[in-house]
């Protein structure tokens, strides 16, 4: 399976080790699993995860090491198609990199507005818990 991981997720997994997000992106970079990235999702990756608001939970370490896992893991997808689809619109950079990299699934926790689109042109968007079903 080709699967996109949205930001809330990874930062899920790097917050509680040995949880289901963290499962879920192991899963995810396990063959025959493939993860893609883009420089946009990547950048968000990057971005979140240094937040100062994280650090009375988990070591900047801890999230670097996530980072890390999933970047050097993850295959490069850069979207052609500028979609515009989702109620955020900060999270339709995962929408396109998913249609630009023939992803299966995408991966999030964000139940307001991706996991509402489930499913979205054909793929499946669930929570890590659900991904681990089927990945």
């Amino acid at each position: 399976m080709i699967v996109v991981f949205d930001a809330s997720s990874l930062v899920s997994a790097a917050l509680k080790a040995d949880s289901n997000p963290e499962r879920a992106l192991l899963r995810a970079i396990t063959a025959p699993n493939r993860l893609i990235v883009s420089a946009e999702v990547e950048a968000e990756y990057r971005e979140v995860l240094s937040r100062p608001k994280f650090d009375r939970f988990v070591s900047i370490g801890r999230r670097q090491s996530i980072l890390d896992i999933a970047i050097m893991a993850a295959e490069r997808v850069e979207p052609t198609e500028i979609v515009r689809e989702c109620r955020d619109p900060k999270d339709d950079k995962y929408l396109a990199l998913a249609a630009a990299g023939k992803a299966d699934i995408i991966v999030s926790s964000d139940v307001r507005h991706l996991l509402s689109m489930h499913p979205w042109r054909g793929i499946s968007i669930l929570s890590p818990v659900d991904s681990l079903r089927i990945m």
